[in-house]
């Protein structure tokens, strides 16, 4: 195991600094959506098929291990003859890659061979290899020397290597000549069309399989030497452009990640398996990712949602790690990434505090800046919905587009309005560009004050959050604050609504007053809610679980109206037993 420097920043935080967050709503130019469309027009060219042609390995002469356990419930579902994902299933006889009648999501599992994993975890060679080759063979009569979009799209070809390469043996396992040859060939065409089509790519965990994709075809093939050191300096490109100075996904995605830091670590497997050493700037990289992953992670060890991702189990987690050799603590302040942990005592608050993802980074991006998770130990206590790009075809698609909206975030909403928008063909408008933050910590509390200007354009008010924790976790203190930012004229109060969504083994009693509720945890502890400066509700919510269910919830509502003035709620949460 490996301990993270000192000099790494994993604990530090910057006492009472003002950080300023700056974002942006741009997409893909009309130039770069165009020249986008040409360089896959060209994939029918000749001349990217005469690319694509040379020579082909005989075998593999390194294969990667993959540390990671797979999916036992997909693994199973494939031993029964389905390929099952978010609530999709095929059965594998009936698949045809031809036409397709599957969403994208279960179409970049199927086509990335990512169900290679879960397979090898549920069975032995002898009963996976017939499954795997099955799918193999379908694949291949179709795409194996076509070059067409989705399945040969560069960051499906970098996943496809590396699952193909650590994987071999349920798939090259055959005696069928023929059959093994045309595996090899079209991984070394697949290599060849990386090769030219990695960079082309938006940053972020598809640009970093590719690259990884580059890297251990070079490592795994015969003469590969010359296209690793290609594919060094391109995953050098890749993971500055990627992954932030604080080891945070550009992408600000959880999932993505995780993947990256998978991507990374079956990467370094097939440098151990040629017994070469991996370039320090792979292994300072992923170290910090980890770090900053951490920093993510609840009281049950598992990850809290954010930006479309569920809440990730706290045994993948630690697996991760464990299989990645670095042993840290989790970051509390991460500037760039943009998440603020404040833990005391069982409590753990992470707080969103930095814009949205840009659009041309990422789909899926959510409107959720200044909301935050609260855990007491084991137990879930304030959730964001999460989930929406872990669902799946479990969800209907306009349930799953809401789990993106700020009402499904733990944080102040005005006017029933986004704080960035959300557009109806699913990309991020206008709204957050700029967030403020300051924190502190003393001998009597943890301090986090940020505010945000989503509202601003619209609405004319900044969105001010105080959030403080006592030293031993028992007092969670927090403001909102609705603060004139312009002289701009407001004809009618501004009506907003404060939500806390709770965790569904939450169980909510309200007092008379209307001002205060009890929580019940599902370990027996109780916390007392009160606010002041609005009128407290408690309505039903959603949670989107680690398998993308949707699960029925609560969630406390403190709503009122801001004269042009401003407005002003305080709230508690408070452990009483």
């Amino acid at each position: 195991m490996k301990d993270a420097p000192p000099e790494s920043g994993a604990d530090g935080v910057e006492e009472g600094k003002r950080l300023i967050r700056t974002g942006g709503d741009r997409g893909l130019s009309l130039a770069e959506r165009i020249s986008e469309r040409f360089q896959r027009l060209t994939w029918g060219t000749p001349l990217h098929a005469m690319r694509l042609k040379g020579r082909h390995p005989l075998k593999l002469i390194a294969i990667p291990d993959d540390p990671f356990f797979g999916d036992v419930q997909r693994g199973s579902a494939l031993l029964d003859g389905k390929v099952r994902f978010r609530g999709e299933e095929r059965a594998i006889q009936a698949l045809d890659f031809a036409a397709p009648d599957w969403s994208p999501d279960f179409g970049d599992y199927l086509q990335s061979f990512a169900w290679l994993r879960d397979l090898s975890s549920v069975t032995t060679r002898a009963q996976g290899v017939p499954i795997a080759e099955e799918i193999m063979r379908r694949w291949l009569a179709v795409h194996g020397e076509k070059v067409s979009e989705p399945a040969w799209r560069a960051d499906l070809w970098g996943r496809r290597i590396l699952f193909w390469t650590a994987h071999a043996p349920l798939i090259l396992s055959s005696t069928d000549l023929i059959y093994r040859s045309s595996v090899l060939h079209a991984l070394a065409r697949g290599a060849r069309h990386l090769d030219r089509g990695a960079d082309r790519l938006q940053p972020g965990a598809g640009r970093l399989a590719a690259w990884a994709g580059v890297l251990v075809a070079g490592l795994s093939m015969p003469g590969g030497d010359p296209r690793r050191a290609f594919g060094e300096s391109g995953m050098r490109r890749a993971l500055d452009q990627s992954v932030f100075e604080d080891g945070g996904s550009v992408t600000r995605s959880p999932a993505a990640q995780v993947e990256s830091i998978q991507i990374l670590t079956i990467l370094g497997e097939a440098y151990a398996a040629r017994r070469i050493g991996v370039p320090d700037f792979i292994d300072a990289a992923r170290a910090r990712m980890v770090t900053a992953l951490l920093g993510l992670s609840h009281g049950d060890k598992g990850l809290s949602s954010w930006q479309g991702s569920g809440p990730i189990a706290g045994d993948t987690i630690e697996q991760l790690a464990e299989a990645t050799g670095v042993r840290t603590r989790p970051l509390k302040q991460a500037k760039e990434w943009g998440y603020q942990r404040l833990s005391q005592g069982q409590s753990v608050l992470i707080l969103d505090a930095a814009p949205p993802p840009l659009a041309r980074l990422v789909e899926g991006g959510c409107a959720s800046t200044l909301a935050f998770e609260l855990s007491d130990g084991a137990d879930r206590l304030v959730v964001n919905c999460g989930g929406a790009r872990a669902a799946g075809a479990q969800l209907p698609a306009a349930l799953a587009e809401g789990l993106r909206t700020t009402a499904a975030h733990s944080t102040l909403v005005l006017s029933n309005s986004n704080s960035t928008a959300i557009h109806a063909d699913g990309t991020l408008g206008r709204g957050v560009v700029e967030v403020e933050l300051a924190r502190h910590e003393t001998d009597t509390a943890s301090r986090i004050e940020a505010s945000h200007d989503g509202y601003v354009r619209r609405f004319g008010f900044l969105h001010r959050r105080v959030v403080a924790m006592s030293p031993d976790g028992k007092d969670v203190r927090g403001e909102d604050m609705l603060l004139p930012a312009d002289r701009r004229k407001h004809k009618a109060p501004a009506v907003f609504a404060i939500r806390f969504h709770l965790h569904p083994r939450i169980q909510v009693t309200p007092t008379a007053d209307g001002l205060a509720a009890i929580l019940r945890t599902a370990s027996g502890h109780l916390w007392q809610f009160r606010c002041k400066g609005g009128s407290l509700e408690v309505e039903d919510s959603l949670w989107v679980d680690g398998r993308g269910r949707a699960l029925s919830s609560q969630q406390l509502v403190v709503t009122g109206a801001s004269p042009a003035g401003g407005a002003n709620v305080s709230w508690l949460f408070h452990r009483a037993k």
